[in-house]
C-alpha cells in the first residue's frame, strides 16, 4: 500500500488534476494494464481529484496503490455516463466493482404498432413486433412521472387489448381518451396525438413544451393549482427523459464513428465502437502526421483496418474528410469491387433521400447478393443521435491531444521558437499581454504565462488601466501594463520570462520594448498579429512567417487565445459593476434618466468636474442652483478620489526604480502620475 508520495502516486494525482470538468466515465488501470476499477462523474476532474483529498477509506487506498495509470471517457451528460459505465463493468469485470444490473434490465417507453397505438413502460424489448422503443431510463420514478403527465395531456388510450365498444369508458367521461374504440376520434387525428409523443421523445418537442408550459401558466392563473403541479412535475420528468443517450439504443446494427483532433504534427483519432446497440468502449490512437486535414482520415484507415472482419456495416466520418480513394480501398479489403453507386451515394439512400427512377446503377444495386448489402458503408452523421456520437468522438480525440502536449511539455514548439526568434535560451517561461475594453472604458490588461508550452494559471495577472480609463489607446495601454509589471519584477530581483507575447502587431511590441528598455531589462519580445498571424520583433521591417502547421505558431497562438479570453473574462465583471452602479447616480438631484445623460455627455467624473454650470444646467434641462449643486458634488468626489493617489504614487514610482537617462525618468515619472489618476 502507498504510504508515501512516490513519483507513481504523483503521476496518478496530476491526472487528476488535469482531467476535464466535464461528465465521463474513468477507468482504473494496473500495472499488467489491465481495468480495476470503472466508475463515472459529474465533473471528472472534481471526481478524480477526491480519491487523493482528505481522510480515504481503506478501499480507496487499496485501489490507488494498485494502479499505473488513469484513463477516462468523456460524454455528453451524466446519463450517458451511468449507461457507459455498466457496459464498460460488463466488458471488463473489474476487481473493486460491484457488478451493475443488466442494462436490458432498466426501463423502455414503447409506442405500439397498432391502428391507434398507446405507449406504456416494460423491460421486455422485442425487435421484430414493429414497436417503437425509446431509451433505456436508469431512473424509473422520472419515467413514470413522464408517462403520468403524457396520459394527462393526451387524450389517448389506456386499454391493453383494443376492442370495439358501443358504449366508451371512464376514461372518455373524464377527459382522458377520445374513445377511438367507439368510433368517436379518426385514425389520423389520433394519431396526431401519437406523433407529438415521438417528437418529444426524440427531442423535437419544442412545440409541445411550449404547450405544456402554456397549460401549467394558465391552470396556475386559474387557481387550479393541482392541475399546475401535475405539468409541472411532466416538465420537469420531461426534462430528465430528453437527455440524448448516444451510449445505448435500439438500432442493433453495429458502426464506428471516427474522429481526429490535431495540433500541428500532433494527430489524435478516437473511434467509439457500437456493438449491438451499446457504446462498449472508445479507442484512442495517437500518431504524427504532416498531411492535410482532409486526408488524415485515409491515412489513418488504412492501417486501423485490416481485414474484412474488422469492418462493421457502417463508419460515420466527418464530412470534410476526403474519402475518393479509402471507398475504393474499403471494396478491396472485402474482396469485392462493386460497380454499384458509391458510398456516399449509399449514405444518402440510407439517410432517407431520393433516388431517381429508372437509374441503371440503382437496378444494378438491387441485383448484389445479400452478403454485398452488409459491406461497410462510409456515411456521414445526418441524425442528432450520429451527430452528437461524432461530436463526442472528436472531443474524446481533443482531449487526448491536451493530454500529449500536457506530457511531453511542447519541447518541439519551444526549440523551433528558440531557433525561429534567435532566443538565447529555450523559452520555458512565456508570458502574454492583451488589452480589453468596452469603447475605451473599463480598459484591463491581462497576462498569462505558459511553463513548459502550458498554461500556468497561478502565475495569471490582469491590470486594472488607469492611463487610458475612456480612450482607445493599444499603445499606451501596453505601456502601463509591462511597466507595472516589470518594474516590479526588477525592484523584487523576482524571475524574468525567457519571452514576452503580445497580442498585436509591429506598434505594440515597439511599445513593450520601449518600456524594457527605460527598465534596463533584456526580454525578448514578439507579436502575433491576427489578421495574417504574423510574428513581429521590435523595430523589424517584416515579420516572420510561419508555415500553418508550425508547432512554434501552434503555440503562440495557443498563449495569445488565452491572454484573450483571460483579458474579456475581466473585463465584463468590471462593464458590469460599472454599469450597475454609477459615480452619477450619487450625486444630488441626479436619477436614472439624468445619470444616462450625464454619462453620454461627459463619461467620466474628471470631465464633469471640470464642466463649467451653465453646460450641465443645458444638457439636464435644470435651473442654475440645481447645476451648482451637482457641479459641487462632482468635484467634492473627484477631491476625495485624489486624497488617495499620493501614496499609490509613491509606491508606483519605487517599483520604477532609478536608471538610465534623464528623459528616460521623466518619462516613467509621468507614466506613473497617469496611471493612478
Amino acid at each position: 500500500m502507498l504510504t508515501t508520495k512516490t513519483s507513481e502516486y504523483e503521476k496518478l494525482h496530476e491526472t487528476a488534476l488535469r482531467a476535464p470538468s466535464s461528465s465521463g466515465v474513468y477507468l482504473w488501470r494496473n500495472h499488467e494494464e489491465t481495468v480495476i476499477y470503472v466508475g463515472k462523474a459529474k465533473n471528472l476532474k472534481n471526481r478524480l481529484s477526491s480519491y487523493f483529498s482528505g481522510d480515504r477509506g481503506i478501499k480507496t487506498q487499496l485501489l490507488v496503490s494498485n494502479a499505473a495509470s488513469i484513463e477516462y471517457i468523456t460524454t455528453s451528460n451524466e446519463y450517458e455516463a451511468f449507461l457507459l459505465e455498466n457496459n464498460l463493468i460488463k466488458k471488463y469485470n473489474p476487481r473493486y466493482n460491484i457488478q451493475l444490473k443488466d442494462g436490458k434490465s432498466y426501463p423502455v417507453l414503447k409506442i405500439t404498432n397498432e391502428e391507434f397505438p398507446r405507449f406504456y413502460k416494460t423491460r421486455q424489448v422485442h425487435r421484430t413486433d414493429g414497436a417503437t422503443y425509446f431509451g433505456p431510463y436508469p431512473d424509473s420514478g422520472a419515467l413514470d412521472t413522464f408517462i403520468d403527465s403524457l396520459y394527462k395531456v393526451y387524450p389517448v388510450r389506456h386499454c391493453r387489448t383494443f376492442k370495439k365498444r358501443e358504449a366508451p369508458c371512464m376514461y372518455y367521461h373524464i377527459g382522458r381518451c377520445k374513445a377511438p374504440c367507439c368510433n368517436k376520434i379518426d385514425k389520423e387525428t389520433y394519431n396526431v396525438y401519437i406523433e407529438e409523443i415521438r417528437s418529444l421523445l426524440e427531442g423535437k418537442g419544442d412545440e409541445t413544451v411550449n404547450k405544456l408550459t402554456a397549460q401549467m401558466k394558465e391552470a396556475a392563473a386559474s387557481l387550479n393549482f393541482e392541475k399546475a403541479a401535475r405539468l409541472r412535475d411532466g416538465l420537469r420528468a420531461l426534462t430528465i427523459m430528453q437527455n440524448q443517450n448516444i451510449v445505448e439504443d435500439f438500432a442493433a446494427e453495429d458502426r464506428d464513428y471516427i474522429a481526429h483532433w490535431r495540433e500541428g504534427e500532433l494527430v489524435s483519432f478516437t473511434v467509439l465502437k457500437i456493438r449491438g446497440g451499446k457504446l462498449l468502449g472508445r479507442d484512442n490512437y495517437r500518431v504524427e502526421s504532416l498531411n492535410e486535414d482532409d486526408e488524415l482520415l485515409e491515412e489513418f484507415a488504412r492501417a486501423y483496418y485490416t481485414d474484412k472482419d474488422s469492418l462493421p456495416p457502417k463508419i460515420f466520418i466527418d464530412e470534410k474528410d476526403n474519402t475518393e480513394f479509402l471507398e475504393k480501398w474499403l471494396e478491396q479489403l472485402e474482396g469485392e469491387v462493386s460497380p454499384c453507386a458509391s458510398s456516399k451515394e449509399s449514405a444518402t439512400l440510407s439517410a432517407g433521400s431520393e433516388a431517381g427512377s429508372g437509374s441503371s446503377s440503382a437496378s444494378h444495386c438491387e441485383e448484389r447478393s445479400d452478403e454485398a448489402k452488409h459491406n461497410a458503408s462510409l456515411l456521414t452523421p445526418n441524425s442528432s443521435r450520429d451527430i452528437a456520437a461524432l461530436n463526442m468522438a472528436r472531443e474524446n480525440a481533443k482531449e487526448d491531444i491536451i493530454r500529449r502536449i500536457r506530457e511531453r511539455g511542447d519541447m518541439p514548439a519551444l526549440q523551433e521558437l528558440k531557433d525561429l526568434l534567435n532566443l538565447p535560451r529555450l523559452p520555458e517561461r512565456i508570458e502574454g499581454f492583451d488589452i480589453a475594453h468596452i469603447g475605451g472604458k473599463f480598459p484591463v490588461a491581462s497576462l498569462i504565462s505558459f511553463w513548459k508550452g502550458n498554461p500556468d494559471k497561478k502565475n495569471y495577472r490582469y491590470f486594472r488601466l488607469k492611463t487610458t480609463n475612456g480612450v482607445i489607446d493599444d499603445f499606451a495601454s501596453m505601456r502601463e501594463a509591462a511597466t507595472r509589471r516589470y518594474s516590479r519584477l526588477s525592484n523584487e530581483n523576482a524571475e524574468l520570462p525567457d519571452l514576452i507575447l503580445i497580442d498585436g502587431g509591429i506598434g505594440q511590441v515597439n511599445a513593450v520594448d520601449g518600456i524594457l528598455k527605460m527598465l534596463n531589462l533584456d526580454i525578448p519580445i514578439a507579436g502575433l498579429a491576427k489578421r495574417d498571424e504574423e510574428i513581429w520583433r521590435p523595430h523589424a521591417s517584416h515579420p516572420i512567417c510561419l508555415p500553418r502547421r508550425s508547432d512554434a505558431l501552434r503555440l503562440l497562438q495557443r498563449v495569445r487565445d488565452e491572454t484573450h479570453r483571460f483579458a474579456t473574462s475581466r473585463n465584463q465583471p468590471l462593464r458590469t459593476k460599472e454599469n450597475t452602479v454609477s459615480v452619477f447616480i450619487n450625486l444630488p438631484h441626479v436619477g436614472e434618466k439624468r445619470e444616462k445623460i450625464l454619462i453620454k455627455t461627459f463619461t467620466t467624473l474628471e470631465n464633469l468636474a471640470a464642466a463649467e454650470e451653465a453646460r450641465i444646467a443645458q444638457v439636464l434641462h435644470i435651473r442654475a442652483p440645481e447645476a451648482s449643486e451637482i457641479l459641487l458634488a462632482a468635484r467634492a468626489e473627484l477631491e476625495k478620489r485624489n486624497e488617495t493617489k499620493e501614496p499609490k504614487k509613491t509606491i508606483f514610482q519605487a517599483q520604477l526604480g532609478t536608471g538610465g537617462s534623464e528623459g528616460d525618468e521623466s518619462y516613467t515619472s509621468s507614466l506613473a502620475d497617469a496611471a493612478l489618476e
